[in-house]
């Protein structure tokens, strides 16, 4: 289901709400929650990186957002927050999720959990999602979690056009009520994937599928241009045509015009398209492509020519003509 806005009354926000990492995505999710937000509400931030929360704070201080408390640890951002506060997360990997949540001494659930709602939007593996929501159930009973990993980008955050898959049924009302209107903020879809850590799935899938469209296009690409046709050319064969995906769009603005800086670091493609990987094994879905698209993101990953840059540049590692 893509969730749409079914009624023309105004959401009652949350007083308080948590946003807990403030990297290349959540840096902008975050401040579109603050932007939008009445600016009674206030928003309590926390990130590993300390100048990055003294950055964050200063931003919406000089623009008058509304207000931004910096808290020490996880834990903070609970004690912070009053009765029916949501916090939202997103971090790398399953281990920070886990020390999120999980810390014995500065983990969310060592702080007020009664009736709170928790959101992450990390993209890691379904069993540590579960592990998570168990934990958050036994803590509190009144308590909420949800998996809700997003798909966009940088630039979809930067927008607040993300898609969020949520492990959610349709039918939740507490989901609709409180927190189907906060996503709305950050993002364009929102789609109930049916129950807990299925989100996760969902998200698993599609990286999954955008990663092999993406070494299919590049090679397709390297093709076409050795054979000496216009690349411009050949991506608008590819996207009148049976093979058109949005990995072959050549624009001014997109990540292989500014030599794969920004976008999503092929590291990331990596970690997302291991956990794809291991996803379809647990389940005994053959995968047909899947170990070939895996070695291929592990050699690119660990090429200095292609780290830290855009996935797109597995088009270089293959030796593509730029």
């Amino acid at each position: 289901m893509s969730a749409e806005t079914t009624s023309s009354s105004q959401p009652e926000w949350p007083g308080t709400v948590g946003f807990i990492g403030l990297g290349n995505m959540g840096w902008w999710m975050a401040l579109n929650l603050r932007k939008a937000l009445p600016k009674s509400s206030i928003l309590y931030i926390r990130d590993i990186n300390t100048a990055i929360v003294d950055d964050f704070v200063a931003h919406s201080q000089s623009f008058s957002l509304g207000d931004v408390v910096a808290c020490h640890d996880a834990r903070s951002v609970a004690d912070s927050a009053v009765s029916t506060d949501v916090v939202f997360s997103i971090v790398p990997e399953g281990s920070h999720v886990r020390a999120v949540f999980l810390d014995s001494e500065s983990g969310l659930l060592t702080g007020k959990v009664d009736d709170k709602t928790f959101v992450d939007c990390s993209t890691i593996d379904t069993a540590t999602s579960l592990a998570v929501a168990q934990a958050v159930t036994k803590t509190s009973t009144s308590a909420h979690f949800y998996d809700a990993p997003v798909s966009g980008g940088t630039a979809g955050a930067e927008a607040a056009t993300l898609t969020f898959m949520v492990g959610a049924s349709e039918g939740d009302t507490h989901f609709q009520k409180l927190l189907e209107p906060l996503l709305k903020l950050m993002g364009k879809n929102v789609f109930c994937l049916g129950a807990p850590s299925l989100g996760l799935a969902a998200k698993l899938c599609n990286n999954y599928l955008s990663g092999l469209c993406n070494i299919a296009t590049s090679e397709a690409m390297n093709i076409g241009m050795r054979h000496g046709i216009d690349p411009k050319v050949l991506s608008e064969v590819f996207k009148k045509s049976s093979g058109g995906n949005w990995n072959n769009s050549v624009c001014p603005n997109a990540v292989t015009s500014r030599g794969y800086k920004g976008g999503f670091k092929i590291q990331l493609m990596k970690k997302d398209f291991t956990l794809a990987v291991e996803s379809a094994k647990e389940v005994d879905a053959k995968l047909v492509l899947g170990e070939a698209g895996l070695a291929t993101y592990t050699a690119a990953a660990e090429d200095p020519r292609c780290r830290d840059l855009d996935a797109r540049v597995v088009y270089r590692w293959i030796g593509g003509k730029e």
